[in-house]
């Protein structure tokens, strides 16, 4: 499934006007969720259709004409105990609100973020529509779980020319979402695509930024890959993201190495979590530049992260026609521990000894 495009019925709309933000929950028309499951395809995608469309939003805007955008990516998780819990919500708030600020809008408030994103959840399962946990993801890692994604994100006032949006639009919509990578291939290339650069707005969850991911990994996977890998802009030789998500190199040393942020890196939270968690274990972190030829020489284990990808691992990293695989092509011993760490604390298998889930159910 990954994502698709099944939009929740309940969903939050906010507006910025004289200095202060609105707000609105909408119940889209909908069934029972065991009632649409047995509708057919083209009543489904009509019902569906009718939960994306907003009659009263302005069609030209400067996030549908510029794509001056950002949005935020959580998942509200099945517990192991029944219950359902967003994963470290107050950093995605404060990375929205700078991500709004990097684009010149009126900061979206933090608070008002976290309410909103628990208030859709909790609507929205008190109509049926959740995700159940299932102990079966327990047998490979939770690699196949599912979860209820939340996507907030911004869309500009009506607007022609060339503009910044001073009173910019703020929904959450939930939708069911599985594994972002497909089984059976975790092979990666490295593109000459160029994600971003200094001065920009890499740093920043900017919808823009995304064009280039989706052509670059289009592109990789029509070449027999399943992820591709960015170089920087200036030099050509450091290694700085995957198509979505954050990367890490253990090293044969035994150090991990993420590249270090900078304005052309997305300060990812589950990259910030894993390194919180790899030092816990005793393991030198390094947050650092790593050249492409330190990653295929020196590296043993390769995994990427993100709130979709979670630890994903990668077993080869082809560049320039030379392939590399890592641990022999194996999930390494260090990716599964981690991945293992992570999703077990985000499903309730593991303790929370650090606070980072909000319940929600």
């Amino acid at each position: 499934m990954a994502f698709v495009l099944n939009t929740y019925p309940i969903t939050y709309r906010s507006k910025f006007s004289a200095g202060k933000w609105s707000e609105e929950y909408f119940e889209k028309p909908h069934k029972t969720p065991e009632e649409e499951a047995a509708m057919s395809a083209g009543e489904l995608a009509k019902l569906q259709n009718s939960r994306n469309c907003y009659d009263d939003m302005p069609l030209v805007n400067y996030s549908s004409q510029y794509g001056l955008s950002c949005f935020e990516g959580l998942k509200a998780l099945p517990q192991k105990n029944g219950g359902l819990a967003i994963f470290r919500p107050r950093q995605n708030a404060a990375r929205f609100a700078r991500s709004m600020e990097g684009l010149y809008m009126p900061p979206f408030p933090e608070e008002t973020f976290l309410q909103a994103v628990k208030e859709t959840v909790k609507r929205n399962a008190a109509l049926g529509f959740k995700v159940d946990y299932d102990s079966n993801w327990e047998k490979d890692s939770y690699m196949t779980a599912s979860s209820v994604y939340i996507r907030p994100f911004t869309v500009a006032e009506g607007g022609i020319g060339v503009n910044l949006s001073s009173e910019p639009y703020v929904f959450v919509i939930n939708t069911p979402v599985s594994a972002y990578f497909s089984g059976g291939n975790s092979d990666a290339v490295v593109t000459d695509k160029i994600r971003a650069t200094p001065n920009g707005t890499g740093w920043i969850k900017a919808c823009s930024n995304y064009v280039i991911s989706a052509i670059a990994k289009s592109q990789a996977i029509k070449a027999g890959y399943m992820e591709c890998v960015y170089l920087d802009a200036i030099h050509q030789k450091y290694i700085e993201e995957g198509s979505s998500c954050n990367i890490f190199f253990y090293l044969k040393s035994g150090e991990l190495v993420t590249p270090e942020l900078g304005d052309t890196i997305l300060p990812g939270i589950t990259r910030e979590s894993i390194i919180e968690l790899a030092r816990d274990k005793g393991v030198n972190v390094s947050e650092r530049q790593i050249s492409i030829d330190e990653a295929l020489e020196e590296a043993k284990e390769c995994f990427v992260t993100g709130t979709a990808a979670g630890a994903t691992p990668l077993t080869s990293l082809t560049y320039l026609g030379r392939k590399v695989e890592f641990n022999d092509g194996k999930v390494g011993e260090f990716t599964s521990d981690i991945r293992d760490t992570i999703k077990g604390i985000q499903y309730g298998k593991l303790p929370d000894t650090k606070g980072w889930l909000v319940q929600v159910l």
